[in-house]
């Protein structure tokens, strides 16, 4: 059997997925059951557990084979990082308490860096697990294709984009999400031995004016990208509600200063299959089906 940590995410619902449809018995790892009732329906165990509590991580891990865990989103940490210390230092405590076989963990490219910003916090990650006495896997995936849906509505209502990706014609490492989970699930039922990084993207790398493009051709109407000048980011996250947003700036500077990238180099990481298109579809299918369904239940409140 295999934990699996952030099934009501895509990435860990994309592992699981992938384990079930290989025949793997799996336990979801989830905060709320509620949330990861449907699991249950799929045949999964499901345990809930926090990763402020190492106690409920011990218990959740222990009779299982292997593992996949992962830090939850944290957008707008504190300075110094302490949430995600603090949860770091809790996965390690459970995970060195029980006969885990394997682990795999989600990181990310440039989790080699020792710079500050966003992406430190698995560069964290990576120093404190990889201390562990099993074998683990630290899965490195580029930028996920996934932050474009916030994107997807500006583009169809206004034909506008703005970037903080820039230059506009410069190619960054992509990947679709359900690529990581895929990926991560296969990893986690190999063999191996010590610890170990496997850093991944898509075929191609993409430019913020491709994406520009594709999101045209998907909704048939002009659609252009617009960059949002350094000077100004501040100011942007800020009134966005942000308290510390050093870290997401940094982390964007590194992306279009080219500091943040594979510690092998793009030669030498994985490919997967998800095209740009393909991903983007999916996200504006999503779209479309979410408001339809908003102005359905929002037509049947009226009638009753």
């Amino acid at each position: 059997m295999f934990a699996v940590m952030g099934v009501t995410g895509q990435v860990g619902g994309a592992v699981a997925t992938r384990l079930l449809t290989q025949g793997a018995k799996v336990r979801t790892i989830a905060r709320d059951p509620d949330k990861a009732a449907m699991w249950a329906e799929r045949g999964c165990e499901v345990a809930t557990a926090d990763v402020n509590d190492a106690n409920s991580l011990r218990q959740a891990f222990t009779g299982t084979e292997g593992a996949f865990v992962m830090l939850p989103p944290m957008f707008d940490p504190s300075p110094g990082f302490p949430e995600a210390r603090r949860a770091i230092a809790n996965l390690h405590r459970a995970l060195s308490s029980t006969r885990i076989e394997r682990v795999v963990a989600l990181s990310t490219i440039g989790a080699q860096q020792e710079r500050e910003s966003l992406l430190y916090q698995l560069h964290l990650l990576e120093e404190e697990l990889g201390t562990l006495p099993l074998p683990i896997t630290f899965l490195r995936p580029a930028w996920f294709l996934e932050n474009t849906s916030w994107d997807i509505a500006p583009a169809r209502d206004s034909g506008v984009v703005k970037s903080f990706l820039q230059p506009l014609d410069r190619r960054f490492p992509m990947i679709a999400t359900r690529d990581v989970g895929q990926a991560a699930a296969e990893l986690l039922q190999e063999q191996w031995n010590g610890r170990r990084v496997v850093e991944i993207e898509g075929l191609s790398r993409v430019t913020p004016n491709e994406i520009a493009r594709e999101l045209a051709s998907l909704m048939n109407r002009d659609v252009r990208m617009q960059v949002v000048p350094r000077e100004a980011w501040e100011a942007t996250f800020r009134s966005a509600g942000m308290k510390n947003p050093i870290p997401r700036i940094q982390m964007l500077d590194g992306f279009n200063e080219g500091w943040l990238e594979f510690e092998s180099g793009a030669s030498a990481s994985r490919k997967t299959p998800t095209s740009l298109q393909e991903a983007l579809g999916h996200l504006v299918a999503r779209l479309e089906s979410h408001e339809t369904n908003r102005l359905e239940n929002k037509g049947r409140v009226s009638e009753e």
